[in-house]
């Protein structure tokens, strides 16, 4: 197959910020870019497609995208593309692939808006009366009321990824300093901030991949907090992914698979299968669960563009499940595009199991 991969490198979301910094006089968050991709991260994934036998070409997910695409016709995207500004930049691919026509993998428009939009996702879990943990939205130039928050409470950006907005000083034990902390994080990320109660129990972080029946819960990862500095939260706060946590230096908090019980297990499998159902979520996700005082797991967020950083020592969560279940990272990825594939219907059917090298 021709397969084009769409990204959002750091140096791309860059540029493209240039290009509309003269429309605002805010100076973007240290952390804005985050969500980039590395030229590793881009250039790991342009490779094992390629041993998986396929033609492969890299498009940018910028201005010239649509362009591109309309011009090269692959026969799939593979999209890891995070895009720039508001709730619906990880749809913009999607999108532009909805209206040319050309299948994808991962979820659609509608489900990538929603995950990233932490309140919505936990609007609709709670319909359905999954487990997330309780919260309030402040919005801009609203009263930020914080005396009624039962605390300790975590605030954080409404639709950021990566742990963007999410850092030590964002577990507050008081209504003074949550007010505070409200206040700079609207400002700061200009958008509305949501308030959760932090819950006290152990975290995970979940890989699912497949639609329909054929859903698959890979190994679930524990998130260990023993190994933070002192004085740290307990939690995998930005500081914790990008900063405590390099190549060089690794922090031993990831234990794959998680040391649990067989109803803990099965509890969270549970839940994170029926918000993946429910949130229409396709192809690939990865979950965040953290269990409350009485041990019942709780939806954190949900992220059906997951990161796969290829290098083991990055600590990347979801080809840490895979290479834990005995997938190299070239199988992971011909795994993800053998279930787009029979997904879409494609004549051609992609068994990544015969593409294993």
């Amino acid at each position: 197959m021709k397969i084009a991969l769409t990204y959002s490198s750091k140096p791309g979301l860059k540029k493209e910020y240039q290009k509309i910094k003269s429309r605002t006089a805010k100076i973007p968050a240290e952390d804005f870019f985050a969500e980039g991709d590395s030229k590793e991260t881009i250039e790991a994934v342009i490779e094992a497609i390629w041993k998986l036998g396929h033609q492969v070409i890299g498009i940018e997910a910028n201005d010239l995208a649509q362009k591109k695409l309309s011009a090269e016709r692959p026969d799939m995207v593979v999209n890891i593309a995070e895009g720039l500004i508001g709730d619906f930049r990880e749809s913009y691919i999607p999108m532009l692939c909805e209206r040319l026509n050309i299948p994808y993998t991962g979820s659609d428009p509608l489900t990538l808006g929603i995950c990233l939009n932490k309140m919505r996702a936990k609007e609709i879990l709670g319909f359905y009366q999954i487990p997330t943990p309780p919260c309030q939205v402040f919005y801009p130039k609203e009263p930020l009321d914080t005396d009624h928050l039962i605390y300790p409470v975590i605030v954080k950006p409404v639709a950021e990824g990566s742990s963007k907005g999410i850092d030590n000083r964002s577990v507050v034990n008081d209504s003074l300093t949550a007010k505070n902390i409200i206040a700079e994080k609207l400002l700061k990320y200009q958008q509305p901030v949501l308030v959760e109660t932090f819950l006290t129990g152990r975290e995970f972080t979940v890989a699912l991949w497949g639609n329909g029946e054929d859903v698959e819960v890979l190994p679930i990862i524990e998130i260990r907090f023993d190994d933070l500095p002192e004085g740290a939260w307990p939690m995998y706060s930005y500081e914790a992914k990008w900063i405590w946590d390099i190549p060089e230096r690794p922090l031993q908090i990831f234990r794959c698979p998680a040391s649990i019980s067989t109803d803990t297990q099965s509890e969270i499998r549970n839940i994170v299968k029926r918000a993946y159902y429910i949130l229409g979520i396709r192809d690939w996700c990865r979950i965040d669960v953290r269990l409350d005082d009485d041990g019942v797991p709780n939806i954190l967020e949900l992220n059906p563009l997951p990161g796969i950083l290829p290098n083991p020592e990055d600590n990347s969560c979801f080809p840490k499940a895979a290479r834990t279940m005995g997938y190299s990272y070239t199988e992971m990825m011909g795994k993800l595009i053998s279930i787009a594939s029979q997904r879409i219907g494609l004549t051609e059917k992609i068994d990544a199991y015969s593409h294993r090298v």
